[in-house]
């Protein structure tokens, strides 16, 4: 009762406040018109777009950046675990002077960083590196071609899930084979073979239906093909640094649990020391990294909220904007909690699912 009694304290001095400053209250004003410029979108946008659809813009740019950032620092998170319980030394103390740095430091000022001293020290674009044909780097973005589908995509789509799924279907008669018979058969590099081939062949029986867009330099920019902007490019970049140092010490902790006597049966038995990593330590280690890895995930989308100290349109950044246009302050917010919410409980339950597989259970 005393919780309600204060919620509902809360609610009505909010709302008195609103009719004070002749603020309307409700959610009626997503369908009005934005006249909000947003640079980078995922789907079709133009200002006359009402602020609902704008909001959308940004939730899914911070979608885009959340997940991108997840993949690529847990790949490097892992690197770094590895390398700091290597044998070799240089490998090992380079990895902990990165733990040690990146934790130490602030996420906005690696951001700061990356954006206006890495970034910004790239060439003009009519100065741009070019990587390759079509991939250039300036301190405008990186471009790269824009992949598009031709005649015959629709088939060669089909042909690729038909891929995936015999890929699939043949990992797992891999394992299952392994527990019936105990021989081993590489169910991941068979099942990646299938599925290259299939797709390989599929693509040039449907006459190549996959074009590209390569950009272009006209007048002071890139026209066409496929752009990174500096904004998102800092974002992820520092992102990936900043949480791969945190994921990093669990991966170092989840293998330094697994018992010393394992490692050495396998020494004796000869197995090498890659084979040990990949099919001894990093295995068990998931049941002590998973836990600590969901916080870590949690707080990097959290953390995506700082892209509006650098100009990205994220949810957070677009959401100021429609504030400071028609003070719905409380209902922007409530949707900003709702969609982070949502997002991390997504991410919760997919990590205690994995986390259920991997746990150790005692017969």
């Amino acid at each position: 009762m005393a919780v309600l009694g204060v919620a509902y304290l809360l609610f009505s001095n909010t709302q008195r406040n609103l009719e004070i400053r002749g603020i309307e209250s409700g959610f009626a004003f997503l369908w009005q018109e934005a006249g909000l410029p947003i640079g980078d979108s995922l789907i079709d946008y133009d200002p006359s777009r009402g602020y609902g659809y704008a909001f959308l813009v940004g939730v899914l740019n911070t979608l885009l950046v959340s997940i991108l950032a997840i993949v690529f620092a847990t790949l490097l998170g892992i690197v770094v675990g590895v390398s700091r319980v290597s044998k070799n030394w240089l490998l090992a103390k380079c990895a902990s002077i990165y733990v040690e740095t990146l934790r130490n430091l602030p996420l906005l000022l690696i951001l700061f960083f990356v954006y206006t001293v890495v970034l910004a020290s790239f060439p003009h674009p009519r100065e741009a590196i070019e990587i390759a044909e079509g991939y250039y780097i300036s301190k405008r973005g990186i471009y790269l071609p824009r992949p598009l589908a031709e005649d015959g995509f629709a088939v060669f789509a089909i042909a690729s899930v038909v891929a995936l799924v015999l890929a699939l279907v043949f990992w797992r008669w891999a394992r299952n084979y392994k527990v019936r018979t105990g021989r081993s058969v590489s169910g991941f590099w068979g099942g990646l073979a299938i599925f290259v081939v299939l797709c390989a062949l599929s693509y040039f029986a449907s006459d190549k239906p996959i074009g590209s867009e390569l950009p272009v330099y006209k007048g002071f920019n890139f026209k066409g093909g496929f752009a990174l902007k500096p904004e998102f490019a800092a974002l992820l970049l520092g992102l990936v640094l900043y949480t791969a140092a945190f994921i990093g010490e669990n991966v170092r902790s989840g293998i330094q649990s697994v018992h010393a006597g394992q490692i050495e049966a396998a020494n004796a038995l000869g197995v090498s020391s890659g084979v040990v990593t990949r099919q001894v330590l990093l295995p068990q280690a998931l049941r002590v990294t998973i836990p600590a890895t969901t916080n870590d995930y949690a707080s990097l989308v959290k953390n995506s909220s700082l892209a509006v100290a650098i100009g990205y349109p994220d949810m957070v950044s677009v959401g100021g904007t429609i504030i400071g246009q028609n003070g719905q302050a409380v209902e922007i917010i409530a949707m900003w909690m709702a969609v982070y919410l949502t997002i991390n409980l997504f991410i919760s339950l997919g990590m205690n699912v994995l986390n259920a597989r991997v746990q150790i259970v005692e017969r």
